[in-house]
């Protein structure tokens, strides 16, 4: 019940803010709400809150669909904590549309996630989605060839429509806790307080 009743409430937000809407949308039991800039960000949250069992009962992920619609999300959603998890080159949007806290992945989720791992666990993660074989033949592409490799797998993640989400969970999943990167660490433990 609950997830319905939150993806309910995250869709209206979605649909009012792309229509431009200034009316707010009423959010029920929802106490807290995290703006990120995209899916991938959704499903690493989601994932991450379910492994080390912070409750996402009052609280909605909404992706936006990237930094720059921000003001138009904040337009829609009242009488909630807002807190925020973006890119560290994207800050600015957050910090000027007024939220309760901002948290930042240096450069993004998807480097921060990569770090945590290490090469050698990317390695099983690439396996376990059946993309090794594909990575490698990125790899010998003529311009990735000279390129560092956590550079190559930050790009392979971001090459093909709905990798970074399916790569979000895959790398939520597999990082280790003690692990888990400190911007994404920090916005579950300001949800649990």
């Amino acid at each position: 019940m609950r997830d319905g009743v939150i993806n309910g409430w995250r869709d209206a937000v979605v649909s009012a803010a792309a229509r431009g809407s200034v009316e707010p949308i009423d959010p029920g039991s929802i106490r807290t709400v995290v703006l990120v800039e995209g899916r991938s960000d959704l499903v690493a949250l989601e994932t991450l809150a379910e492994r080390m069992g912070v409750g996402l009962a009052e609280t909605a992920i909404v992706p936006m669909g990237g930094a720059t619609s921000i003001q138009r999300f904040m337009a829609v959603i009242r009488g909630v904590r807002i807190i925020g998890l973006c890119d560290i080159a994207e800050v600015r949007y957050f910090e000027r549309a007024g939220l309760d806290r901002v948290f930042a992945c240096d450069p993004d989720l998807e480097v921060e996630l990569i770090r945590a791992l290490g090469f050698e666990a990317m390695e099983r993660v690439l396996d376990a989605e059946g993309h090794r074989e594909l990575f490698r033949v990125f790899q010998n592409q003529p311009y990735q060839r000279s390129r560092e490799l956590d550079v190559q797998l930050h790009r392979f993640l971001g090459t093909t429509a709905g990798r970074k989400e399916r790569y979000g969970r895959s790398l939520a999943s597999a990082v280790p806790i003690e692990r888990v990167p400190a911007p994404l660490r920090a916005v579950l433990e300001s949800i649990s307080s």
